[in-house]
């Protein structure tokens, strides 16, 4: 791993309480920044209301994760945006893996500096059918609309702070990745290629930063993010007269040894820090027919039989990739202690990987957190893994230096119809992911 020298500004940490009001006039402590980086500032002040327009427009563009045109709409418009910074832009076709497409954008500067790699995301939870489809001002500095904070107000932060980068001529050096994927919300599989992309860009980067919202809440950042990856439990039993459960030459039946396995996980497991892992469906009787690709399934059983088959789904949010696969080989022996005459297998998925809080991705926050005190935004500290979601980023862990994520946009109530975006995170935001890769560009 690279290690930067030691930055030596002057520290002022501001005492800023959560309301929008306070976070809105907070005074930029302009002393601690260089004339570059207060130049950059001013850029993104004077460009703010052009970049707020382009915030409505694509909120008002339907881009759930299966409307393939909506995606394609958004990544139409951005194109453009950054094909105007020097960056070769283009659309990536998604049919491979059952999604619209991602954004693609290189810019291979002339410097030394790290090989950045910028994360974000086209699509929203919010389909075509959805009755939550445009942008609402609210007033007080609150907007409301699809996507705004999960993530186009990320993906326009991100592009500001490219802008501002540009606008003093620090971007020509720089060598930067843009990937926008189409398929964050609802990803395509295999994951090999829907992810593909993202992954070999992360093999080219020095250093990831993810432009999600993290917890929503302008005062942190994630500096690790859990796994997400499900499970399937099936469990077969001697099928017989109720009157004969129990019997030595037939066993307690599927559904008595799906509850033993489900508890000892719940007894086993739960000692495991920053750990999580939920039975989210289960089946049992006679018969199960299961269908995963539409998370159900029928049953069929009578109260007078043992049942014969069961069939448990779930989730693994782990912290770290050794902590996932230590927790998989012990599901895999509890799930071999039977009771008579039942067996059970249990099958891992594929899914999002853990991204563990390194030292890299510590001292990558600290050099975030430098840059807000000193733009007069204050201490940004790590979210609680336990208080986000799996995320893009994650794809990018065991392949770069460092990596961050949660550099977006604040805001509330995501994937609900009562999203909302803090408008005035979008410069201060942006100001600070400027101040960051600018930084890290004459430091690394």
């Amino acid at each position: 791993m690279k290690i930067f020298h030691p930055m030596k500004r002057l520290v002022i940490i501001c005492s800023l309480s959560l309301t929008a009001t306070l976070f809105f006039t907070s005074p930029l402590s302009a002393a601690q920044l260089d004339s570059t980086e207060q130049a950059m500032v001013e850029y993104i002040d004077a460009s703010n209301a052009e970049a707020t327009a382009l915030l409505v427009e694509l909120v008002n563009i339907n881009s759930g994760s299966m409307n393939f045109a909506g995606v394609k709409a958004v990544a139409d418009i951005l194109i453009p945006e950054f094909a105007a910074l020097g960056f070769n832009a283009w659309w990536k076709d998604g049919s491979e893996w059952g999604r619209a497409g991602h954004l693609i954008a290189e810019h291979r500067g002339s410097g030394n500096g790290p090989k950045l790699l910028l994360i974000g995301h086209l699509d929203t939870v919010f389909e075509a059918d959805s009755p939550f489809q445009v942008y609402e001002d609210l007033g007080g500095g609150i907007a409301r609309g699809p996507g705004i904070s999960d993530m186009k107000g990320g993906d326009i932060i991100m592009l500001q702070a490219l802008r501002a980068l540009d606008s003093v001529g620090e971007l020509a050096s720089m060598d930067v990745t843009v990937i926008m994927t189409g398929d964050e919300e609802l990803s395509g599989r295999p994951l090999s290629l829907s992810k593909g992309d993202l992954i070999e860009a992360a093999k080219y980067a020095d250093i990831a930063l993810g432009f999600e919202n993290g917890d929503g809440n302008w005062e942190t950042a994630n500096i690790s993010r859990r796994s997400s990856s499900g499970w399937t439990l099936e469990v077969t039993g001697k099928p017989a007269h109720s009157s004969q459960v129990f019997r030595e030459d037939i066993g307690p039946g599927a559904i008595y040894e799906a509850a033993r396995i489900l508890m000892s996980f719940y007894t086993e497991l739960r000692k495991e820090e920053l750990l999580t892992f939920n039975p989210g469906r289960i089946m049992g009787g006679t018969t199960v027919n299961h269908d995963p690709a539409s998370n159900s399934g029928t049953t069929f059983g009578k109260n007078n039989v043992v049942a014969e088959s069961a069939i448990v789904t779930g989730d693994i949010r782990a912290i770290s990739p050794e902590q996932l696969q230590r927790v998989q080989q012990t599901m895999q022996a509890l799930i071999s202690e039977n009771l008579p005459h039942t067996s059970a297998t249990i099958n891992f998925g594929d899914g999002y990987p853990p991204m563990a809080p390194t030292d890299g991705n510590r001292q990558l926050l600290a050099i975030y957190s430098q840059a807000s005190q000193d733009l007069g935004l204050g201490v940004v500290r790590a979210v609680n893994p336990l208080m986000a979601g799996a995320a893009d980023v994650s794809f990018t862990a065991e392949h770069v230096d460092m990596a961050i994520d949660g550099l977006g946009m604040s805001g509330s109530a995501g994937h609900t119809v009562e999203e909302d975006g803090i408008l005035i995170a979008l410069p201060q935001q942006a100001k600070r992911a400027a101040l960051l890769m600018y930084r890290l560009q004459q430091d690394y």
